[in-house]
């Protein structure tokens, strides 16, 4: 038998499923320092964490090739990486909302009690 499970915990795990997919699509729409980026995914509503877990997924997304990083000078203080999303990255991305939108129609579906083509 497992213990009840909280809504802090389903928000949790399915978080974690779609993090890298959303941090693609807000620095697709501009590249964004750690921070910045951070702030975005608070601003969106999706409590990612803070630094603990943005930093190692930009971390992956570059040896993935999917982003790039640049040195670029702050106006408020040290130099700081800027992310910006690759030519693979937005195929990638492309390709996760096509799963995503898939996904969600069956899961709306399941819930919803009914069949889905």
């Amino acid at each position: 038998m497992t213990p009840v499970e909280s809504a802090g915990d389903r928000h949790t795990q399915l978080l974690r499923g779609a993090l890298d997919m959303c941090m693609l699509a807000l620095l697709a729409k501009e590249p964004a320092h750690g921070y910045e980026l951070v702030r975005r995914l608070d601003a969106a509503g999706l409590d990612a964490g803070g630094y603990g877990t943005v930093y190692p997924l930009l971390t992956r997304m570059r040896r993935l090739g999917l982003v790039v990083d640049e040195t670029q000078e702050s106006p408020t203080g040290p130099r700081r990486k800027v992310y910006a999303v690759t030519p693979a990255g937005h195929q990638r991305l492309a390709a996760w909302r096509e799963q995503w939108q898939r996904f969600v129609t069956t899961v709306n579906a399941t819930l919803a009690g009914g069949d889905h083509e």
